[in-house]
C-alpha cells in the first residue's frame, strides 16, 4: 500500500505543568512518525512569564495560562503554516483547535476526568469555579477537531456521555513508550541492591497523586496483606510523587511499616523495579490507558489491577483483578498471584502482542489521511 509522507505538527504540553505522561506520548508519536519518514516538528509553549513567581504561590497558575494561551499564539500561526496537518496531542489543550483554523487537525483524547470532575460527575474530586470554567472552554474546543482519538474504549465511552456533538473518532491504544524488559540474575540483584531491596520481597505500584490513582487504598491494600503472617516480611516500593500528607499521616495513624517511597526514578531504574517485583499493585478508581499495566508485563511482573475498564482492557488475561474499593480482597488476588505466577507472566507477554508501535502508528497515519481526505487536503 503507497503510504502518504506527510507534514506533522506535534503540539505537545506546556512543561512547567509537570504532565509527564502527555509529554512520553508526544516524544513517542515524534520518534515513530519520523521514523516512517514523516516531516514532524513538536511544538510546545515556552515557559516565559511563569518563572515569575514561585511554584506554590497563588497567582503562579495564572501566568502559566499566560504562557499557554497568550504568548504561545503570537509565532503559532508561523509554526504551523507549513503543516499539511496538526496534532493536539492532549485534549486539555483544545482551544488551540480554534487557533488552526482551515488546517487539517485531530486530537487525542486520553481522559474525561476534569470534564466529568467539572461536571460533578466525581464527588471526590470537586472543582472550584475557575476549574468549572477552564474544562467548559475544553470540552466546548473539541468541537473545532476533524477528528478525535481515544486512548481506549472506556475514554470514547466516557467522552461520549458529555460530548454534545459528534466528531469522528477513532480508538488507538498506545504502545510501550520506552524499551521496557526484564532483568535477571546478577544484573538484577546488584541494581536491586542499590535501591536497598531484594528480588520478589516487595510488591510494587507506580503512579502520581492525582485521586483516580487511589494511592491511599494502594496503602490499605497492603496493610491488609500484611496482616497474614506469610506476607509479614513484605515490603511496598511506592515509585513516582512524593507521598502526600494525607498518606503520610495515615501510614503514622496506622503504624504501618515497610512502605517505600521512591520518587524522580529513571526508565532503567523503573524497569528493575518491575523486574524484581512480586507484583504491581495498581487500584486505580480510574484511569484513561495505564501505562504501568503494560510496563509490568514487559518486565515479567505479574499485575494485580482493579476489575473495571480501561484496566480489563489493557491488561487483558495477564492481570488479576480485584475491587479497588475494598482494600481486603488485595490478599486473595496476591494468593492467585502466588499460585498462577508463570501462567500471568507468560499471558502478560502474549498480550502485549496487541500494544506494538508499528500497530499504533500505522492506525494513526490511517487517522490523518481520513482528515486529509475529508478535508480536502493534499499532500505532495
Amino acid at each position: 500500500m503507497h503510504m502518504v509522507l506527510m507534514k506533522i505538527v506535534l503540539i505537545g504540553n506546556y512543561t512547567a505543568d509537570g504532565q509527564q505522561s502527555m509529554s512520553r506520548y508526544a516524544v513517542l508519536l515524534h520518534r515513530e512518525l519520523t521514523k516512517r519518514g514523516h516531516s514532524v516538528d513538536l511544538i510546545t509553549p515556552t515557559v516565559c512569564v511563569r518563572h515569575l513567581l514561585p511554584q506554590r504561590h497563588r497567582l503562579a497558575k495564572w501566568l502559566g495560562y499566560a504562557d499557554k494561551y497568550l504568548l504561545f499564539r503570537l509565532n503559532f500561526a508561523r509554526r504551523i503554516r507549513n503543516a499539511d496537518l496538526v496534532h493536539v496531542c492532549d485534549h486539555s489543550n483544545s482551544p488551540y483547535l480554534v487557533w488552526c483554523k482551515r488546517k487539517p487537525k485531530i486530537i487525542t483524547c486520553h481522559d474525561a476526568f476534569g470534564i466529568r470532575s467539572a461536571l460533578g460527575h466525581y464527588v471526590q474530586n470537586p472543582t472550584r469555579a475557575s476549574g468549572r470554567w477552564l474544562q467548559r472552554w475544553i470540552l466546548n474546543s473539541l468541537s473545532y477537531a476533524d477528528r478525535i482519538v481515544y486512548v481506549s474504549e472506556k475514554t470514547r465511552e466516557d467522552f461520549t456521555h458529555v460530548l454534545s456533538i459528534n466528531v469522528p473518532s477513532d480508538v488507538i491504544l498506545h504502545a510501550l513508550n520506552w524499551s521496557y524488559g526484564p532483568c535477571t540474575g546478577d544484573e538484577l540483584e546488584r541494581a536491586l541492591a542499590l535501591l536497598g531491596l531484594k528480588a520478589g520481597a516487595y510488591l510494587l505500584h507506580v503512579g502520581g497523586n492525582q485521586w483516580y490513582k487511589n494511592r491511599l487504598g494502594v496503602l490499605r491494600a497492603f496493610q491488609e496483606i500484611k496482616k497474614h503472617d506469610r506476607y509479614s516480611r513484605l515490603k511496598l516500593v511506592m515509585a513516582g510523587k512524593p507521598f502526600t500528607s494525607a498518606m503520610k499521616v495515615w501510614m503514622q495513624q496506622q503504624s504501618l511499616s515497610d512502605v517505600i517511597e521512591l520518587t524522580e526514578i529513571s526508565n532503567e531504574q523503573l524497569q528493575v523495579l518491575y523486574s524484581g517485583a512480586m507484583a504491581l499493585l495498581f487500584p486505580s478508581l480510574e484511569e484513561g490507558f495505564g501505562w504501568p499495566l503494560l510496563e509490568a508485563q514487559a518486565c515479567n511482573c505479574p499485575v494485580i489491577t482493579s476489575n473495571r475498564a480501561p484496566m480489563t482492557q489493557i491488561a487483558g488475561t495477564g492481570a488479576v483483578y480485584l475491587n479497588p474499593e475494598r482494600p481486603e480482597t488485595a490478599v486473595a488476588a496476591l494468593d492467585a498471584i502466588t499460585a498462577h505466577r508463570d501462567e500471568l507472566i507468560s499471558a502478560g507477554r502474549e498480550n502485549l502482542r496487541r500494544f506494538t508501535a508499528d500497530e499504533m502508528i500505522s492506525r494513526y497515519e490511517a487517522a490523518y489521511e481520513k482528515v486529509l481526505r475529508d478535508c480536502g487536503a493534499r499532500v505532495e
